[in-house]
């Protein structure tokens, strides 16, 4: 049986004396697509930066693809929100998804071929092969974001982290990306904070709810309130007080 792809058990995090996340519990099998959701402030960032490994908890055990997240080196990408991006560096659209490649550099620091041609066919897949040469601050919203989501697939990660992929895009990008995370399922275990209820039920294999405690919840079991965003308390206190490990076909 393959082993989980990620491996929490019992992680403790505060910001000085601040408690965030609490006694954290879960696993997220190989090739498992998952929706990450919670209220702003509750800690859903902040998980995400423990799992990257840009965080360390006071407590507990982290353990991605194998091995503890402060120690990973590859086989995880990081698709950021577009505007959390800096439009205003000059780089353009090509060099922005060859960055993806940095860990495969050799010692003379150049691209070789096999990147580029990477680069070039990452680019093909989400449809802007055409923006190669364009400025990266010059793409509308929904180009950036695939331009940012070219970068991370241009490595063949093994664990993909976005982080509100659909955000400030059309209706239109928003289907497109979400149709290539469709086909990437299986391919790769997603892991994708939204704040979108509505598409991520239709979407992912399951939900995870960050609110300082994490519950796993499957997107049939999203009631009406929660679909709204209202977190309500006795969601929170159901019987989905650890993550189990869901094998999907």
């Amino acid at each position: 049986m393959e082993k989980p792809a990620v491996i929490l058990e019992n992680v403790f995090f505060s910001y000085q004396n601040t408690p965030v996340l609490k006694d954290v519990t879960f696993q997220i099998a190989s090739g498992e697509f998952i929706g990450i959701i919670g209220p702003n402030g509750g800690g859903k960032t902040t998980l995400l930066k423990i799992i990257m490994g840009f965080l360390k908890p006071a407590s507990g055990k982290i353990e991605i693809l194998g091995h503890p997240a402060s120690s990973m080196e590859a086989g995880v990408a990081y698709v950021p929100q577009s505007m959390r991006f800096d439009r205003q560096f000059p780089i353009s659209v090509l060099e922005l998804v060859l960055s993806g490649r940095l860990a495969h550099l050799p010692w003379h620091g150049q691209y070789s071929l096999e990147d580029k041609r990477a680069a070039q066919k990452s680019l093909e897949s989400l449809g802007i092969a055409h923006l190669q040469h364009q400025a990266f601050g010059m793409l509308s919203g929904g180009q950036a974001q695939r331009a940012l989501i070219a970068r991370a697939l241009v490595s063949n990660p093994k664990l993909l982290l976005l982080d509100e992929p659909t955000a400030s895009v059309d209706s239109q990008a928003e289907a497109d990306i979400y149709a290539l995370l469709n086909q990437l399922r299986g391919k790769m275990t997603i892991l994708m904070v939204t704040h979108d209820l509505a598409a991520a039920v239709d979407q992912v294999q399951r939900l995870i709810c960050v609110q300082g405690s994490v519950i796993s919840i499957l997107p049939s079991e999203v009631c009406e309130h929660f679909a709204l965003g209202l977190y309500h308390t006795p969601l929170q206190q159901t019987k989905h007080t650890k993550l189990p490990v869901i094998n999907f076909p």
